[in-house]
């Protein structure tokens, strides 16, 4: 039986989601800055920068439902099969 060499399948070996660990260290780093970034995405709002209105309806109410038009025309196929019975 061959070897299970998954791991040369390819492939970034730092794909995918970061642990629990590396995210709670990121958010400890970045928690102190919290009440700045804050501040200043509330002046550019204030200022009418359209990306930072856009961005605050989009997390304060989220994205309108969006409708998808779906033209769908069926066509119904007859098969009639021809079954021969040899014996």
């Amino acid at each position: 039986m061959k070897e299970d060499k998954r791991k040369n399948n390819g492939g970034h070996k730092n794909a995918g989601r970061k642990s629990k660990a590396e995210e709670q260290k990121l958010i400890e780093k970045l928690t102190p800055l919290e009440q700045e970034v804050l501040k200043k995405f509330e002046m550019n709002i204030k200022a009418g920068e359209k990306w930072a209105i856009e961005l605050f309806f989009k997390y304060m109410y989220g994205l309108p439902k969006q409708q998808i038009e779906a033209d769908v025309k069926q066509t119904m196929i007859n098969w009639i099969e021809e079954k021969s019975y040899d014996e």
